[in-house]
Formats: C-alpha cells, structure tokens, sequence
C-alpha cells in the first residue's frame, strides 16, 4: 500500500519498491512506474497501485472422481502480474488518494480468476480418473494437468497474468473412504507385525530349545559320569572288600597258626608238667610207703594245720577244755590202737614171713 501524506491541499505518494504506480492527470499518463514518489493534486488525480510481486495463493477445493468419490484437492498457485498497465485496464486496481487503500478487492478477482481456472482443469482430470489412480498417481497428474491449463489459458495473458509455479500439496478421499483405504494397509502392516513377532518368537523358541538340548546334554553326561563314579566306587569298594578279606585271611591263617603253635606248646608244658607231677607223685608215693607211720601221721597233722583258718586269738572255757581234752583223748586211744595193731599186724606178717 502506498504511503501518502498531506501538505497544505497536496498530496505526496511515496510507493513500494514492488508496486507499480499508474497516475493519471485530466485524462493524461502523469506517472507510470515502480517505486515512484511525486507530489499530486487530490481532486484532478486518478491513482492506480499494481503490486508486481511474486503472490502465493492457496487454494482448497473438492473434486469427484470416475468411481463417484469425493477428494479434497489443496494445492497452492504462484503467479505475477507481468503487464502492469494491462492489469490496471481489465481489473480496478485504483486507490484513495487521501488514504492509499485500493477502492475494491483486485487481489481477490484475480485470486478467484486463478482458483477457478485451475479447478475446471483438475476436475475435468479427476472426472476421468478412479479413486485408487488418483490416490495413486493423482498429485503428479493434477499438477501438470493445472499447470498446462493456466499457461494455456488466454484470459491470463489477456489480463497481464503470469503463472509461476503450481504445486499440489495432497489429494485426499473422504474420512471414511480415507479409513476404509487404510484398513488394508493396516491390515498389511499388522500381520507384518504379527509375521516379524511371530518368527521373533520362533527364534526364542529355537533358542529355548537349543538351551534345553544343552541342559539335557549336561545331564546325560552327568549321570553318565556319576554311573561311571558309581561303578568305580564300586570296583573300589570290592577290591578293597578283597584286599580286607585276603588280609582277614592272612591273619586268621596267622592266628590259627600261633594258636596251633601255643595250643602245641601248651600241651607240651602241660604233658612235661604232667609228667613231672607224675614222677613227683610217685615219688612222693614211694616215700611215704617207706616212710615211718608216725612220719605219716605227723605230715598228714601239717597238711591238716595248713587248711585250718588263721586264729588270732582264742578264749577256753572249762565247758570247752573239757570237751576237746574229751575228744582229744578218745582220739588219742583209738591212734594208739591203731598204731598197736598196725604194729602188731607188722609184726605177726614179720613172723610169718620168716
């Protein structure tokens, strides 16, 4: 927008450096150009600002295609005004002189201009295409399709318009076509998923499996090394059994041998001894048969003395002394009659021997 000021019933315009300046005065060009700056009078003053900038246009329209679904169409339009002056005769783009604001909206007609322009092109292209072509192919086509429609259009030219560059942002279906289009794919992407899950899982089981073959192997070989230990224990165990029998054996056989040796000898000591006694005896016999009667009976009184108990003290009563003198004298009577006989049996053998 240009920028005027006032001094004293003038007008001074100071315009952009990308807008271009149509002054016209009592019917007569006074200024044409870009980025002008000049002093005016309000009241015989016809002012025109043509921007000649590059403009950005979007534009967001719907569309049907050859299968009978409605897409959304964005897209977005670059254009310029090459002929000013062509601009400024087909389209009102006169300004206030006191403010500098455009009277009317010619960005707006021509922005309206170019959408519909470009729309009757991609429609009639879209008109012909399928859903899933369009989804497909379709951004590609409409561009070029919109592009070589408005280079093609002779309304542009004839208005001092130029197309820069068209871009197609996204060409999309209605949402629920949009979620019914994607179920497929999603489906697609799941049973990927469930695909890559599923071998995930197979190869932990393999691994498992592989592990659990290693833990059996392991076992196998332990038992097998614990029945090989068993059965060395075993040998062991018998050998040693053997080896404690044999010297069980060698002992014995040593025991029996000593015992047989001792028993040997024993009866040995046993039958000298035997023997001695018996000499001993029989000596002691022939002595006592030579002996004297009285030798006899004396020796015979100290064997008695000998087996009689020790008597540390003794009390004689009379009772007693009687008693013993009693028996001791009848003892005595019937060792001498004994004796007598004895001497007289000796005597009478004596005589008849002789």
């Amino acid at each position: 927008m240009a920028d005027i000021t006032k001094r004293f019933g003038l007008r001074h315009l100071r315009a952009l450096p990308t807008a271009h300046i149509r002054h016209v005065r009592r019917g007569r060009l006074a200024h044409d150009g870009t980025g002008l700056a000049f002093w005016f009078r309000p009241l015989s003053a016809v002012l025109s600002e043509v921007p000649v900038d590059d403009r950005e246009l979007a534009m967001l329209f719907h569309a049907r295609t050859a299968d009978f679904q409605d897409v959304t169409v964005q897209g977005t339009l670059t254009y310029r005004i090459t002929d000013p002056a062509t601009a400024a005769a087909r389209v009102d783009f006169g300004i206030d002189p006191d403010t500098g604001t455009w009277r009317s909206a010619p960005l707006d007609q021509l922005a309206t201009l170019l959408t519909e322009t470009a729309q009757q092109h991609a429609l009639g292209l879209l008109a012909r295409t399928p859903l899933a072509t369009a989804l497909a192919d379709g951004v590609t086509a409409v561009r070029e399709r919109m592009a070589a429609g408005l280079a093609a259009e002779p309304r542009l030219a004839e208005t001092g318009l130029a197309v820069i560059a068209v871009r197609v942002v996204a060409l999309r279906p209605e949402p629920e076509v949009e979620r019914a289009l994607r179920t497929p794919a999603r489906e697609l992407v799941q049973q990927e998923a469930d695909r890559a899950t599923f071998e995930r899982r197979a190869v932990a089981v393999e691994h498992e499996r592989g592990i659990a073959e290693n833990e059996l192997a392991n076992r196998i070989e332990l038992a097998r090394r614990q029945e090989q230990l068993i059965t060395q224990q075993g040998a062991n165990s018998r050998l040693q059994a053997e080896d404690e029998a044999v010297s069980d054996r060698i002992r014995t056989d040593a025991e029996a041998q000593r015992r047989t040796r001792l028993a040997g000898a024993e009866a040995d000591a046993a039958r000298a001894l035997g023997e001695a006694r018996a000499a001993a005896e029989a000596a002691w016999l022939a002595a006592h048969q030579q002996a004297d009667p009285a030798v006899l009976r004396a020796l015979a009184l100290m064997r008695l003395a000998e087996h009689l108990p020790r008597i540390d003290s003794l009390t004689l009563t009379p009772d007693v002394l009687t008693g013993l003198l009693a028996k001791l004298g009848a003892t005595t009577g019937a060792t001498s009659g004994a004796t007598s006989g004895a001497t007289a049996g000796s005597t009478s053998g004596e005589g008849a021997g002789r």
